[in-house]
């Protein structure tokens, strides 16, 4: 998953051969090298490198890439202003993953990590040798501090953390967070995921002499751990990271053949046909492609005949999906699951996959689409007796029918499907009156559309013809990213197109996704306004699941109760990653099974770009 403070999952563990510090009375469990949620890490104490790397890879080359929009601070701990793409490559967090694993982490400025069988707390050891690029030590008091100010300014991480109730200092090289409950297997991981910042950097003083502010927006180049430090920047236009020679921690196994390039440079584009046009004029290196219509018409160029571009699709084993048009449940309109699902209907994905995808996707029909953990046929075994206990609490559906979406794509599909969406329309309290759909107290259905990608709107444009049919009253406002990233905040939506990214170990997140207590919090990601008991009971399931089996049935039990109750109307997706290069790079083959890892495990390949010319 992506994010800044990524949660990855949890944990049985492998022993280290570390020895188990003496402290309090009580014999404290051994120190371990990694963890996993899937029984013992696949890489044993003491392992050299991953096995997907190339531990020869050269070192150096420019890299070049782009982002949409712009920046406007290097602090990413504060929710406001926009942060620099690539902040976190200067930072190191206590844990790090494995490519070719679905659920495990090994040490990273933490050589060893120990919790009780409970739970309830988890203490990390760190590296003597960990260093910040100043060759200040990294103590726990960094640690410390970091999940301070993390939780203090950023309202989505400290609801994410709220379950740590104390994080200390417990020796030199030691710090334990202790957790408000027992049983929740995944906490002692996902502090793992911590990115940790130098206390003394943000407390000390700027060059011009005024104290620093972890609570404000900067332009400073901040102080590092990791692999790379900030070179150089244009402020909102551009930014360039540079490989630090001397990085603590180059030489340990999780980096082994990691980091390659000597630089990695981010060039900001307003819009994205223009930054299209610039990849193909050899501007930057390398694109991943979102348009199916780009895809399929817009890399007819002389490079790409040539042999100097690359077209490559990477499939996705890694993850699950759920894109949709998500409508906001806060406004009353949108609270009966019949207009839902009448707006489902309406949604004619057949036609709009032939007309301007090219074919390419798949409609989606799960939360965790593309995953063992989405739900299909009728729940049975232990989903059953999972659902069984909040049976009254869910739609009679969950039991008796398997979630389908209505399908199109012919004139009779679409007007059956339209009059089985005036029928729930009017089962709501919705008819039409003088072509305006309209409710008991006379007021007009309007709906407004907010977007802020010219990408979505030729989908909202192809969507509006058939909710208007219904009666509804549709506008499409296109928005830039930073209005729109406030109006989501303020919730200040009727309706809008977004998704969540599933791991293949769902769990604390999910309260995140669509938890009640997410609901109305500035920042969560329950977008859709969702508040139900059964849901939080389910999702809660999902966290304290006993081992794997349990966690599959009670995410398919989620996932069951999610649909049925039809908080969004699915979009589409597809299974793979489709990407265009400029041909001067190389990567390990094969590349890791849960990740194509670029760039951290590829590398400049200068054979190959002495043939191209140009471009550096």
């Amino acid at each position: 998953m992506p994010p800044l403070v990524a949660r990855l999952v949890l944990v049985a563990l492998a022993v280290a051969g570390l020895a188990a510090p003496s402290r309090a009375e009580t014999p404290q469990p051994a120190f371990r090298h990694g963890v996993s949620l899937l029984g013992e890490p696949k890489y044993p104490p003491g392992f050299k490198r991953f096995d997907y790397v190339n531990p020869e890879a050269p070192k150096g080359g420019v890299l070049r890439l782009a982002e949409d929009g712009t920046y406007d601070s290097f602090n990413f701990i504060i929710p406001r202003g926009t942060p620099a793409v690539g902040l976190g490559q200067i930072y190191d967090t206590l844990m790090t993953s494995a490519y070719d694993e679905v659920a495990s982490e090994y040490g990273l400025i933490a050589e060893g990590v120990s919790y009780p069988a409970d739970f309830s707390s988890v203490t990390y050891r760190l590296r003597p040798e960990a260093r910040w690029h100043d060759g200040t030590p990294i103590t726990p008091d960094d640690v410390v501090w970091s999940f301070q100010v993390l939780t203090a300014n950023n309202p989505s991480q400290r609801f994410y953390y709220s379950h740590v109730a104390k994080a200390e200092a417990t020796g030199a090289r030691e710090v334990t967070f202790t957790f408000d409950q027992a049983g929740n297997r995944e906490l002692p991981q996902i502090v793992g995921q911590l990115m940790i910042l130098p206390k003394h950097w943000w407390t000390g003083t700027g060059p011009d002499g005024k104290p620093r502010d972890i609570t404000q927006g900067t332009l400073e180049a901040p102080l590092g751990s990791g692999a790379y430090k900030i070179k150089s920047f244009s402020p909102g236009r551009s930014i360039v990271y540079e490989r630090v020679p001397d990085y603590w921690g180059k030489d340990l196994p999780v980096n082994v053949g990691k980091d390659n390039f000597g630089e990695i440079r981010y060039e900001y584009f307003r819009d994205d046909t223009v930054m299209l046009e610039a990849f193909k004029a050899d501007q930057y290196d390398f694109r991943v492609e979102s348009s199916a219509k780009n895809w399929a018409t817009a890399y007819d160029f002389p490079a790409r005949t040539e042999g100097k571009v690359v077209l490559e699709m990477f499939e996705n084993h890694a993850s699950g999906v759920m894109q949709a048009f998500v409508p906001n449940l806060r406004r009353e309109k949108f609270q009966d699951p019949r207009v839902r699902r009448a707006m489902n209907y309406a949604f004619d994905f057949e036609s709009m996959n032939h007309t301007l995808f090219f074919d390419q996707y798949k409609r989606i029909n799960s939360y965790f689409f593309g995953t063992e953990l989405a739900a299909s046929g009728l729940p049975e075994g232990r989903e059953l007796e999972i659902l069984n206990e909040v049976k009254g609490a869910v739609p009679p559906e969950v039991f008796t029918t398997p979630y389908t979406n209505p399908e199109n794509g012919s004139d009779e599909a679409r007007r059956g499907n339209l009059r089985e969406a005036v029928r729930l329309l009017k089962e709501a309290g919705w008819t039409v009156q003088n072509r305006v759909l309209t409710n008991a107290k006379g007021e007009p259905f309007t709906l407004e559309m907010l977007l802020a990608s010219p990408a979505m709107e030729r989908v909202a444009v192809f969507y509006k013809p058939a909710l208007e049919r219904l009666g509804m009253k549709v506008t499409i406002r296109l928005v830039d990213p930073s209005q729109y990233t406030n109006r989501l905040r303020a919730r200040d939506f009727d309706m809008i197109v977004t998704g969540w990214g599933q791991s293949l170990s769902p769990g604390n997140e999910q309260r995140d996704f669509w938890g009640a207590e997410a609901a109305d919090r500035e920042g969560s990601r329950n977008y859709a306004g969702i508040k139900d008991k059964a849901v939080d009971s389910l999702i809660d399931k999902v966290i304290y699941a006993r081992d794997r089996q349990d966690l599959v049935a009670a995410t398919h039990a989620l996932d069951r109760v999610l649909l049925w109750n039809e908080y969004v109307i699915p979009a589409w997706t597809l299974n793979y990653t489709r990407t265009a290069r400029w041909d001067r790079f190389s990567h390990p083959d094969p590349l890791p099974r849960y990740n194509f890892a670029f760039p951290d495990i590829w590398w400049y390949d200068a054979a190959k770009a002495a043939r191209l010319g140009g471009g550096q």
